[in-house]
């Protein structure tokens, strides 16, 4: 993965020495607005700055249409991988999200399991899902 500087990255959120970063883009050339359908992609970053290694076990995710209708979605790992994070190091990937609306949100967390035993969860930050207003 290219590297990528922090200032793309609009939102993020620290738990227990975990940072996790998020970049989202609308992508107008994906979604299908005259059928309901708008569609984004998003850009993670998880930054281990504890002193172990640490492993992303699943995700949970909490996706809000405009309506207020709320998805769940809980998972093993991120993108078919179960990323390990020595101290230092990060982990990037890239997802994506349609909704029925052209406003929403997603927030979540991950589990990780730690080297030394035990999990823990890491927030996923808040963050807006939002079509610009030429786009329907």
């Amino acid at each position: 993965m290219p590297d990528v500087s922090r200032s793309l990255f609009q939102h993020a959120a620290i738990t227990a020495g975990v940072t996790v970063r998020v970049a989202v883009n609308f992508m107008p050339e994906q979604s299908r607005i005259d059928v309901g359908k708008w569609f984004w992609v998003y850009h993670i970053r998880i930054e281990n700055g504890r002193e172990d290694t640490i492993q992303l076990l699943t995700r949970h995710w909490r996706i809000t249409d405009a309506r207020g209708v709320v998805n769940i979605v809980d998972g093993e790992g991120v993108v078919g991988e179960m990323p390990v994070l020595e101290p230092g190091r990060t982990h990037d990937y890239v997802s994506g999200c349609t909704l029925t609306t052209p406003h929403g949100s997603m927030e979540g967390h991950y589990t990780f399991h730690r080297e030394s035993g035990g999990l823990f969860e890491a927030a996923v930050p808040f963050f807006p899902l939002s079509a610009p207003a030429t786009a329907g």
